[in-house]
């Protein structure tokens, strides 16, 4: 089964649907979701939105706080386009219906601090900024005629001119090729344009607070239409994590220690981020997430603790209510008690190469949010400038479209999915005992803290799990966990490459072999 549209979008979080909502004024729409349409990270978002809407902050503050995180591995002008845009994009949200808090007196909305921040600048919706945003673009795109959403669409791969008919190496993208989980059958998507914005490649890790999906799709299907990859080795880990058997994966997000949460030794109730930073709790996530990950070690501690209870019990429940009845159902009334907490993967810094308007290296392909390499980041994500980015990009990447419409020229007949040659996959256990080894040793070897060694050892074992897989994907009918371990396995590669060949300590990149900052800051750029 084929289906034809004017933009096809693949992913359905705040950069998916802002690119479709911008879109659909004038052209027909498809926005696939490989689960439900609300199952991405926007959803997950606790933090807020960065953006300079207080006297006294400015766009210059936001500028070099963004780049001192990012370790000054940041494309300036990026920068600026993005930090200039957030008002403007704080406010669509608005009309949108997304409720920010507000703020007192003659402050329209309350405005909180995360670390690595000079000011007061994280628009937010209590602790669940996220999920409202969601919430907002959603409806707004359900409501919109010119748009069509697709739930349970597993994307397989991007459709180029060697999967057309008349076959072409222009290395233009029509479209994709998805698994219909209702079906089970595989289904060609053809469009003049697609948009990836398919989030980051958390999953790659044992711990992470990344939503189930966050697989890598988008990064492993750009690699292998032939666009270049950049900054894999750039993870960052989130310092606070819920640590507990039974719940997996809560996010305790920033603003806790943006509102006075302090880190302390469970055994001692020693404070021990001064030793580290001068900046204490408010440190850029990198050097928290280092910090705790040694005292851990350090100790041979399971967790350390975040305790914001010397605050008064009303603005704790006021401020993290989403947090606060989740503990409590735990037994934690973090009022009183303070909160077990460990690292956990959190964000992809790299990915898809994309210019200021979203193009990629491939014509015909755009990617918005956490599956680029935009610039912004550099070495290292500044706390809630993530959705802002989906926000921007997402924006830019529709308009240029629009701008560029007839240079985009209707895709060629496209050959049908080919199952003639394989059979059913036989055991599905396989398929689980390899996801779950590359989570293990991705964790163990590329992880918070590296060497060259278990660098190398981690590259060894992904060599061997390519050819694995790769014969699995020949031989088998694809299954979503199939598509997915695919991808697990192509983004593994990526990180591992990455960050051997980076040989310095920036940003989130740390290892004990070479501990010192190069003197000039480069890119790391893969090239297919």
């Amino acid at each position: 089964m084929s289906h034809d549209y004017d933009v096809l979008i693949v992913g359905s979080g705040a950069a998916g649907l802002t690119a479709a909502l911008n879109l659909a004024t004038a052209k027909r729409v498809a926005v696939i979701a490989k689960g439900r349409l609300d199952e991405g990270a926007t959803g997950w978002a606790q933090g807020g939105i960065a953006a300079v809407l207080e006297e006294g902050d400015s766009f210059d503050a936001h500028v070099r706080d963004t780049m001192i995180a990012g370790a000054g591995l940041n494309d300036l002008a990026v920068v600026e386009h993005v930090v200039e845009g957030a008002p403007r994009a704080i406010e669509r949200l608005a009309e949108l219906g997304v409720p920010f808090n507000t703020g007192d007196g003659e402050d329209r909305w309350h405005l909180t601090r995360e670390g690595g921040h000079s000011h007061r600048r994280i628009v937010h919706v209590a602790d669940a900024t996220g999920w409202a945003v969601q919430q907002a673009l959603e409806k707004a795109a359900v409501a919109h005629p010119n748009i069509t959403l697709i739930p349970d669409m597993v994307a397989i791969d991007l459709v180029t001119g060697r999967h057309a008919i008349e076959f072409s190496t222009s290395g233009a993208v029509h479209g994709l090729y998805a698994l219909n989980r209702a079906t089970d059958r595989v289904e060609t998507i053809t469009a003049r344009a697609t948009v990836l914005a398919t989030g980051g490649a958390g999953r790659t890790y044992l711990y992470s607070t990344a939503p189930r999906g966050a697989t890598g799709d988008g990064i492993a299907m750009a690699w292998r239409a032939g666009c270049r990859i950049s900054n894999m080795e750039f993870m960052q880990f989130h310092p606070t994590c819920l640590y507990n058997l039974e719940v997996k994966n809560f996010l305790i997000t920033e603003a806790v220690r943006g509102e006075g949460g302090r880190l302390l030794i469970p055994t001692t109730g020693e404070r021990f981020m001064p030793r580290f930073d001068e900046r204490g709790e408010l440190a850029p996530r990198d050097i928290v997430a280092r910090a705790i990950d040694h005292e851990i070690k350090r100790l041979g501690l399971d967790f350390v603790h975040l305790d914001i209870s010397h605050r008064e019990p009303e603005f704790v429940r006021e401020h993290f209510p989403n947090i606060y009845e989740k503990l409590l159902g735990l037994g934690i009334d973090i009022t009183t008690d303070p909160i077990p907490v460990v690292p956990a993967q959190h964000y992809t810094c790299g990915g898809v190469v994309v210019d200021m308007d979203g193009k990629t290296d491939a014509p015909g392909l755009y990617a918005a949010g956490e599956v680029t390499q935009s610039g912004l980041h550099g070495a290292n994500r500044l706390a809630s400038n993530s959705l802002l980015e989906c926000l921007v990009f997402g924006e830019a990447a529709a308009h240029h479209i629009d701008a560029h419409w007839d240079s985009l020229g209707p895709p060629p007949a496209i050959r049908p999915w080919d199952e003639s040659r394989v059979t059913d996959l036989d055991e599905e256990v396989v398929i689980q005992q390899s996801w779950g080894e590359i989570r293990r040793f991705m964790w163990n070897f590329v992880g918070i803290v590296r060497t060259t060694k278990r660098l190398e050892r981690a590259a060894n074992r992904i060599d061997l799990l390519k050819r694995e897989v790769n014969g699995y994907y020949r031989d088998f009918r694809v299954t979503p966990n199939l598509i997915e371990l695919r991808n697990l396995v192509e983004v593994a590669d990526l990180i591992i490459r990455s960050a051997l060949s980076r040989h310095e300590s920036r940003g989130l990149h740390y290892t004990l072999d070479y501990p010192e900052l190069a003197a000039e800051a480069v890119d790391t750029v893969l090239v297919p």
